[in-house]
């Protein structure tokens, strides 16, 4: 199995990463703030005006380390990775099985499935753990969800499974403002808001969707598939559609779970957050830094797979769902086991 590596997060502006033997440096100023060996990281993200020299890159892509290239605010740029790996015969399947209607169904079913469930999972143990003022409304979203994966026991076209996982994704935010326990003048929740982000929970979502898709899309890469050709979503020049595919899954219990123990425990505030003119917001860089050092942490922490059942770290799981999945296109495995949170 994959070690769990370390992902190396540049948020200082100005910072500079170069190559010395082995280890990659970081330094700002002329003033060396780090220095790890290759072997040790998995992946490199930097934040805004960070400098990267062709030797780093180099050393990178020769030991398989991908270095993704974001805005200040989080927005995704670009990704630099060495040379494709992995068989071409599973390329050849993953591009078969993406062009055949059955194949593409029976893997957004699954998908969509997992991420209903553990949508649903994520309520239920909210009702469980707190007595919310509006309990009826949680308690009709979750039967609405568990009608959804009714719906989803019968054959559909690609089009209505899109169509039930959008509508249960707007029913699970619905409710998501009554998970938000402190604070409420401050993180409220009203709709999802994307590009950009309009207030502080969708800045926070939006942030850590960003860090999960970059893991799915290395996870896909460092097992040879193609993160670009998706089932569930459309291909689109530069879009890693089967990264997004996979990342389905994660969102509620990974991303969505975290966010909401950052706000309830008091992890961030208001005051961490800044609007600009153009009316989206934006997390300062302190609190990046800090809210960075917590993901890193929670991705340490173990979960017993439903599948494998194996204990392992959560930043292992996408990489072990990209394993499953090249399973099953070389048709070791009947269907695409998607991971359930229990």
């Amino acid at each position: 199995m994959k070690p769990l590596g370390n992902t190396l997060y540049i948020t200082k502006q100005g910072a500079y990463i170069s190559r010395d033997g082995t280890n990659i440096v970081i330094t700002l100023e002329r003033e060396e703030l780090l220095r790890l060996p290759i072997h040790t990281i998995r992946g490199i993200i930097c934040f805004g005006n960070v400098l990267v020299t062709p030797f780093a890159l180099g050393l990178c892509g020769e030991n398989n380390v991908t270095i993704s290239f974001l805005t200040e605010y989080g927005h995704f740029l670009a990704r630099v990775t060495g040379t494709q790996t992995g068989s071409i015969l599973l390329r050849r399947a993953q591009h078969r099985l993406s062009t055949a209607d059955e194949s593409v169904s029976s893997v957004a079913r699954s998908i969509i499935a997992a991420k209903i469930a553990n949508c649903r999972t994520i309520l239920l143990r909210f009702l469980r753990d707190h007595s919310p003022q509006d309990a009826v409304k949680i308690e009709t979203v979750i039967n609405s969800l568990a009608n959804s994966l009714q719906e989803l026991k019968r054959h559909q076209p690609l089009d209505r499974l899109r169509g039930i996982e959008g509508d249960a994704a707007k029913d699970y935010f619905s409710v998501f403002d009554q998970l938000i326990l402190c604070n409420k003048n401050d993180f409220y929740f009203k709709e999802r808001s994307r590009r950009p982000p309009l207030d502080n929970v969708n800045t926070l979502l939006s942030f850590f969707y960003t860090l999960l898709a970059h893991d799915c899309t290395a996870a896909c890469e460092s097992v040879g598939l193609d993160p670009q050709m998706g089932f569930l979503h459309a291909d689109r020049p530069g879009r890693p559609s089967l990264a997004l595919d996979l990342m389905e899954e994660f969102r509620p219990w990974l991303v969505d779970r975290f966010v909401l123990s950052l706000i309830n425990l008091k992890q961030v505030s208001g005051k961490d957050f800044e609007k600009l003119e153009s009316g989206a917001v934006m997390m300062k860089d302190d609190t990046r830094r800090e809210a960075l050092k917590v993901w890193q942490e929670r991705k340490k922490e173990e979960i017993t797979h439903t599948f494998l059942g194996e204990k392992m770290p959560y930043g292992l799981l996408p990489f072990v769902q990209a394993q499953l999945f090249a399973r099953y296109l070389r048709s070791d495995l009947d269907a695409y086991p998607p991971l359930f949170y229990r």
